[in-house]
């Protein structure tokens, strides 16, 4: 029964991003230039979130597996949105990236 009400309102269980990353997603850090510059995840790429929709050319496969992180989380979230109105499958909303390097 609860996993129906889960179902209907399209709650899903939360991403494990350690899996996701091991088999291969794309880390995708959204804050600033210098935001990026003191300290972010290895391995992960900066577009800041302003600049995103002019720069989808640097994630050419829609279907990859995309992590979405920032400082707290805001930023992330409105990234996920654009990669989603653009056609990319599998985005994932990572949160703060310090948060997601604790799970990783």
């Amino acid at each position: 029964m609860l996993n129906a009400i889960k179902k209907l309102f399209g709650i899903k269980p939360a991403a494990d991003f350690a899996v996701l990353v091991k088999e291969g997603a794309i880390i995708l850090d959204v804050r600033s230039k210098s935001e990026f510059a003191g300290g972010h995840i290895k391995g992960s790429i900066n577009i800041s979130v302003d600049q995103l929709s002019k720069n989808l050319a640097q994630l050419k496969d829609k279907n990859k597996t995309i992590i979405t992180c920032c400082a707290s989380g805001m930023r992330s979230a409105s990234a996920k949105s654009i990669l989603k109105s653009n056609g990319y499958a599998n985005v994932y909303n990572g949160g703060g990236w310090s948060s997601l390097q604790n799970k990783l």
